[in-house]
């Protein structure tokens, strides 16, 4: 589904209230009035308790706004996949509306996957008008953290392995969420890249591998789509807490990046009230505190920025310069939200949103391997598809720490099949193998009863006799969002299957005619056992349609395009992280937090495979298709040019199948010259283009100096060398299609 997104509504209404009588109230409600008219004119009227009221939480969701001048609380969301239950006033549990349940949107890594700017404008845009009709003001999301580890617990909520994909990614969503009236908090700032000890977990990074790896996604977000709120991370950098982290807060995002929103504190990330104050954290909002009963044993009074702060300003030890930055900030995001001009109710678990998350989920499906074009599914009629797998019935949108949703519905894979070929063919499902059974969090139960305790051999005979007379076998497994899988809070254990999946896979090959195996995950999982399927499926967290998402791509509806946003090892030794420093830290001598050290420096992912020359099972930017393309006449428009001047590439793409599709056209950039070691290649532009059979279309690129750059550390600048560079044009990641040389004098 396509969507064209304007804001002619809006320039409407703002046209009609430009002949309406002159207003005469106060300039802070006049909806009119410029922003920083109405920050200014509001900051003035407030009494200092008013203001240090403005910085600190009044319960789980909310922090407080100022009633006496009628300014509105400000209402905050866990995202970033969409709108969290209503929660109880200071407990995660939820409250027990009958009216809460969301639209769930696919995990961020699917969307990643679908290497689709359309599609993340989109998927901002739906979960924007979720958030507006929930009459939230700020979403917590999207996240951008880089995957450093395949372990990290929270790789399904971010966007994969490289900082331009990521950035690249996130602007559209941020602009999709905002134009709804709804701040996107764009998290978790910064270095925040495993869940092991994070609270306790100190990022020891340079210069230059911070700049160019870890930073980028957070300064598109910034610069590019204008993100008005950041949230900061639980860990330290270089021995500070990151939400009130001075470098990170003050002198880089405020400072060199120029951000004009608010800065909000992770759940109880907030740990020093005079660093709090000076170092740019904004709005303070925590957890396991008793804001029901108010006075003394209302904890919320206490925290680092409420009655603390108030006793510095009061005793002298604060000026109000720091206050009022932070409630200019504050009354800023208000005004752009909840108390905007543009009327705005927006909309909810609608028939749009659902084809939406249905789309986007079937966007990013990774086709991994597909021999003798297995798929899609050819089933006689009257045939039978058996499935296979804990994740085929298993609802997974429940579960994983904050990103925990009540959904209207999930459609599960086996649903999806089912819903595909109705009585044309029999779509029948055994166990296999037994995973997690728990299917409640926070009250959010999901109405299954998945107990079963039969033993692994048990359920590998049964599964092995159903399969003996299927046209097609489909294994549905992966990971879910237990404990140490893809779950906040907790980092996994290794990059393998649990459960013993690979004893059930390799059974079912030994009997299965035509054999597909569909992984389910939110990070990289290797696959030793690769040889024994026909076709390989990457499949995502897909929200409330991702059984139907997945049924599309499996019977051919959609054409796979969804391309890998990591790279997925053999074995986990096989990447960069080597020590115990590097992951998860270790407790030095006279340190009480366990020191993370980022010694492989910018070698991550794809980068670190591609210098030392190991091998990928499946690399960066891979995935196949049911068609064929073929690339030809790739062009440069100059074989120079000078600092300040454009490049511009062009490519032809046919697709020469005999099926419709969508090819994700790759750029990456090589520097042969470099003074200082340089990664091989890195990914600078890619173009999402939909062939017909026999169509061609040209693709074109424009690079600048920047895209030459690299991070000097001790000049704290960006370099671009003169010298001679590489254009790699490419289908999936390793498979350069065109060479085009240039040079930069």
């Amino acid at each position: 589904m396509k969507r064209t997104i304007t804001l002619s509504a809006a320039a409407l209404i703002l046209a009609a209230c430009a002949t309406q009588p002159k207003f005469d109230g106060p300039t802070y409600l006049n909806p009119n009035a410029p922003v920083e008219d109405r920050v200014e004119d509001a900051l003035s009227r407030m009494t200092l308790e008013e203001k240090v009221g403005m910085t600190t939480a009044q319960s789980k969701f909310s922090s407080r706004g100022v009633p006496r001048l009628g300014i509105p609380e400000v209402w905050h969301t866990d995202g970033p996949h969409g709108i969290r239950p209503e929660v109880l006033w200071d407990e995660w549990d939820q409250a027990g509306w009958t009216n809460d349940s969301c639209t769930a949107f696919p995990a961020l890594i699917n969307l990643a996957a679908t290497w689709d700017k359309e599609m993340s404008l989109l998927y901002g845009d739906c979960i924007g008008e979720e958030a507006r009709y929930r009459k939230k003001d700020i979403l917590l999301g999207p996240g951008v953290n880089i995957c450093r580890t395949p372990l990290n617990g929270r790789n399904f909520e971010y966007m994969g392995e490289d900082p331009y994909l990521a950035g690249q990614m996130v602007v559209p969503y941020v602009k999709g969420v905002q134009q709804n009236g709804v701040a996107a908090c764009v998290k978790h700032y910064a270095v925040n890249n495993q869940e092991f000890q994070r609270t306790q977990s100190n990022s020891v990074v340079d210069d230059r591998t911070l700049y160019e790896i870890y930073l980028p996604a957070f300064k598109a977000a910034v610069q590019e789509g204008g993100a008005w709120a950041i949230m900061g991370s639980y860990n330290l950098y270089n021995g500070q807490y990151n939400c009130h982290n001075e470098r990170l807060l003050c002198d880089i995002l405020k400072g060199e990046w120029g951000f004009d929103g608010v800065v909000v504190s992770d759940w109880g990330g907030c740990r020093d009230s005079e660093e709090a104050v000076r170092n740019g954290l904004d709005i303070e909002m925590g957890t396991w505190t008793n804001g029901l009963r108010g006075a003394a044993s209302d904890s919320y009074r206490n925290y680092h920025m409420a009655a603390p702060y108030l006793e510095g300003l009061n005793s002298g030890k604060y000026t109000t310069k720091e206050l009022d930055d932070k409630v200019r900030r504050i009354l800023r995001t208000i005004f752009r939200t909840s108390m905007r001009p543009e009327p705005n109710y927006g909309r909810f678990v609608c028939p749009e949103h659902y084809q939406a998350a249905r789309d986007i989920a079937a966007a990013g499906v990774v086709l991994l391997k597909n021999e003798d074009n297995v798929l899609p599914l050819d089933v006689p009629q009257g045939g039978k598809i058996l499935l296979v797998g804990e994740n085929a019935v298993k609802k997974l949108v429940v579960g994983g720490g904050s990103s925990n949703l009540k959904t209207a519905y999930e459609v599960n894979p086996l649903e999806g099949l089912q819903n595909a070929y109705g009585d044309n063919a029999e779509v029948a499902w055994v166990r296999g193998y037994v995973g997690d059974t728990s299917t409640s969090y926070n009250l959010v139960d999901t109405g299954q009863d998945l107990t079963d305790h039969r033993s692994p051999k048990e359920l590998i005979a049964e599964a092995v006799a159903a399969a003996k007379d299927a046209d097609y076998v489909i294994f549905v497994g992966g990971l879910n969002k237990s404990a140490n899988q893809d779950n906040e809070g907790t980092d996994r254990y290794n990059t393998f299957l649990p459960y013993d999946q690979q004893d059930v896979i390799e059974a079912l090959a030994q009997v299965a005619d035509k054999f597909i195996v569909v992984n389910i995950s939110g990070s990289p999982v290797s696959m030793p056992w690769a040889d024994c399927a026909d076709a390989i499926v990457q499949g995502w967290y897909g929200g409330t349609e991702s059984g139907n998402a997945l049924a599309d791509v499996l019977t051919g509806k959609v054409n796979p395009s969804g391309r890998l946003p990591f790279t997925v090892p053999y074995k986990y030794e096989d990447g960069p992280i080597k020590t115990e420093r590097q992951y998860p830290g270790i407790k030095e001598e006279g340190s009480k937090y366990w020191q993370t050290h980022y010694d492989e420096g910018i070698y991550v992912g794809y980068r670190w495979y591609d210098s030392k020359g190991v091998p990928a099972q499946w690399p960066f930017g891979y995935g196949l298709s049911y068609t064929s393309f073929e690339y030809s006449d790739a062009k440069i428009d100059k074989p120079a040019m000078r600092k300040g001047d454009k490049l511009t590439l062009t490519v032809d793409v046919k697709n020469t199948g005999s099926r419709e599709g969508a090819e994700i056209v790759q750029l990456y950039i090589s520097d042969p010259q470099a003074s200082i070691d340089r990664p091989v290649k890195e990914l600078k532009g890619f173009e999402k283009v939909n062939l017909k059979p026999g169509e061609m279309k040209k693709v074109s690129f424009t690079i600048d100096a920047e895209d030459l750059s690299w991070f000097d550390a001790d000049k704290h600048e960006w370099v671009a060398e003169p010298g001679e560079f590489k254009a790699l044009i490419s289908s999936t990641g390793s498979d350069v299609r065109a060479e085009l040389p240039f040079e930069l004098k």
